[in-house]
């Protein structure tokens, strides 16, 4: 069965780095596939993953990561760079979404304007 697991920013936000990989790391780890809202930091992405090439085994093969952003409006109007500055500022790495699962399930996440594609495939099917 494939499960999704949704973390709103503000069960992450108040924990340190190692805590909040710790914590995505252990849902990945039991299969489930989880959809964090907003972004790690860029040194907390490097040690999910370097963490990850630690653990790999027989049994888990790696992790699948794409960051998600939203598109960002090239304007000239100055009040709206400065809404889109201030707005940044309050909400911190909430903007767009990451999606982290094992990589004996999520095959490849195709990124388009559009639409967003997971492809997945059946662990069981390979025991």
């Amino acid at each position: 069965m494939l499960t999704l697991q949704f973390i709103p920013y503000v069960e992450i936000e108040g924990l340190d780095s190692i805590k909040r990989i710790n914590k995505i790391l252990k849902l990945v780890k039991d299969e489930k596939i989880v959809l964090l809202e907003g972004k790690l930091k860029s040194h907390e992405e490097a040690e999910l993953i370097s963490k990850t090439m630690e653990e790999v085994d027989g049994k888990f093969k790696g992790i699948e990561l794409s960051v998600i952003n939203p598109e960002s409006t090239d304007t000239k109007d100055i009040w709206q760079k400065l809404r889109t500055l201030f707005i940044k500022l309050l909400l911190g790495n909430r903007e767009g979404f990451t999606i982290i699962g094992p990589a004996t399930i999520i095959k490849e996440i195709k990124k388009d304007p559009e639409k967003i594609q997971l492809f997945t495939e059946d662990s069981h099917k390979k025991r």
